[in-house]
């Protein structure tokens, strides 16, 4: 029996959200699934199907890290398996990676096809080059390229290649790093299941996959173990980690395992009705901030990265709110590490019916009382205040005063009639 870990997409260096903390998140991340995974399960070999960077050029740091976490297993005599994803296969314009740097340095076997007629050579432990490696534990590893579009027919080569090999151990694993459809939404150029059966026929037992960060398993033979870290707060709601492989004659047991260091992810929606105060939403995001980071029931200091949603509709101008303001405050409040304000309303619309020979006066009298209505300030008063909004305009059309016209004003406002820098 074999037993191996099955990882991708770890996205070394992620560097969205300007933070250096949660770079060096997907660190920690990796450090602990090898720890507990790999080096506690005591596996026979480790795969990493694409992407273990998130960029092509990588800073010393970000190549620091990748060795530390290989070095770990090199001391624990586990060796590491992988092939390139699209976001650290060779630069435009290079012929070497990263990844072909570890591997030169022995401290991982990056799996290549071959350009020429023969696609599959056997791993040279001398020139460090190979596109598959039988291992003692008795399990064969095939490696592939990034295709992009060319997958469909990559397959089919692929395939042939595979049944064209002397035989080999009792099982065979190939690591491919492409998507299948119907896994997540808004995702073109995936393949089709169908597409991907040739490579079963010529005796596949395991296929690991690699680039959509979401685990799915079809047949008990293909496998997505999805990444480690969530590279979004979208990617927070999918179900994701490390698969934990035994492997018996072509007879897969895989257990995806979920148990280490993540950063939480906290996505919360504020539904507005158009009733509430401007000075209302902050008190509401704060309420609601707090419950749901309790029910989190987080570890102590972790900080959690949390999205806030204001949706709906707002009874007044929705530009009156400083959403900048506000998120620092709220960020500030709730000690997340990343805090993320999405502000998506409308203000609400009124639209009263008017007669076909309404006069003047009618039509701005409706007017006037849309827009109050339309304000959480003003709506109760809507009517006496576009009333009175008719009569100040007509009074300052005969040219009254504007000593008279602030006096209107403080009548219709209810305010206390003091004198003014105009009156005085």
């Amino acid at each position: 029996m074999a037993k191996f870990l099955h990882v991708a997409d770890v996205h070394l260096g992620f560097d969205r959200y300007n933070s250096k903390v949660r770079t060096t998140d997907f660190f920690h991340t990796l450090w602990d699934v090898f720890e507990r995974y790999a080096i506690g399960e005591g596996v026979d070999f480790v795969v990493i199907a694409g992407d273990l960077f998130e960029q092509r050029m990588i800073q010393p740091a970000v190549l620091n890290q990748a060795q530390l976490c290989l070095q770990q297993l090199q001391a624990a005599n586990i060796p590491v398996i992988a092939i390139e994803g699209n976001h650290d296969n060779c630069p435009y314009g290079t012929k070497t990676s990263w990844l072909r740097y570890l591997s030169d340095w022995d401290l991982l076997k990056l799996l290549e096809p071959a350009a020429g007629e023969q696609f599959y050579l056997p791993w040279d432990a001398e020139t460090r080059r190979g596109g598959y490696i039988d291992l003692d534990c008795g399990v064969r590893v095939l490696g592939s390229s990034w295709y992009g579009a060319a997958a469909p027919k990559a397959v089919e080569q692929i395939a042939g290649a595979v049944s064209a090999l002397p035989p080999g151990p009792g099982s065979t694993v190939l690591l491919f790093h492409h998507g299948l459809e119907g896994q997540i939404a808004r995702y073109s150029g995936a393949l089709r299941y169908s597409d991907l059966l040739p490579l079963r026929e010529a005796g596949i037992d395991y296929l690991g996959l690699g680039h959509i960060h979401k685990y799915y398993a079809v047949d008990n033979w293909l496998f997505n173990p999805g990444s480690l870290e969530a590279n979004n707060v979208e990617e927070g709601a999918f179900e994701r980690g490390a698969l934990l492989v035994d492997l018996v004659d072509g007879q897969v047991n895989a257990q995806l395992q979920t148990d280490y260091r993540q950063r939480p992810i906290v996505r919360l929606s504020l539904k507005l009705r158009g009733q509430e105060a401007l000075e209302d939403i902050e008190k509401l995001a704060i309420a609601l901030l707090d419950g749901a980071i309790a029910e989190t029931r987080l570890i102590p200091d972790q900080q959690p990265i949390v999205e806030l949603r204001i949706e709906g509709q707002v009874g007044f101008d929705r530009l009156e709110l400083d959403t900048k303001q506000l998120q620092s405050r709220l960020h500030e409040h709730c000690g997340a590490l990343i805090f993320l304000l999405k502000y998506d309303v409308d203000a609400m619309a009124y639209g009263t019916p008017l007669m076909d020979d309404a006069d003047r006066h009618q039509v701005e009298r409706e007017i006037f009382t849309d827009l109050l209505s339309a304000h959480n300030v003003y709506k109760k008063k809507a009517q006496s205040l576009a009333t009175g909004l008719v009569d100040l305009k007509d009074r300052h059309l005969v040219g009254d005063s504007d000593e008279s016209l602030y006096r209107l004003v403080e009548q219709m406002l209810n305010v206390p009639n003091t004198p003014t820098e105009h009156s005085r």
